[in-house]
């Protein structure tokens, strides 16, 4: 069973910075992609930021440049460091795994991230 937690959202005000973390269980992928996507109130859920297991990574234009993906295989985790934030990047975040950018199959619960001006 494939379980993704999310933690480290929060309130935080505008210029400040918060890391995101989503532990991995249960993957039935050797290679794989995790990834952030988020969703705003009233609106569709977006990639944020993408990293392969073999190191790749795909950014929303949006958030290069400001954000950055990481992870660590042994642990089965991932991370996203978010700097520079802004009211707009308010939204729900949520961990995916999958086999490509494009094609995530198992999603966590999300984390709220709000960001005050």
């Amino acid at each position: 069973q494939v379980q993704l937690v999310e933690s480290g959202g929060g309130l935080v005000q505008t210029g400040g910075s918060l890391r995101l973390s989503c532990a991995a269980s249960g993957s039935p992928f050797s290679s794989n992609v995790m990834a952030w996507h988020r969703q705003a109130p009233g609106k569709a859920r977006e990639l944020v930021a993408g990293m392969h297991s073999g190191g790749a990574t795909n950014y929303a234009d949006s958030v290069k440049g400001r954000f950055t993906i990481s992870r660590d295989n042994a642990k089965n985790t991932l991370y996203l460091q978010m700097n520079s934030l802004k009211p707009e990047d308010t939204a729900v975040y949520y961990c995916s795994l999958g086999t490509w950018f494009s094609s995530p199959r198992y999603w966590g619960q999300g984390t709220q991230v709000t960001v005050s001006s």
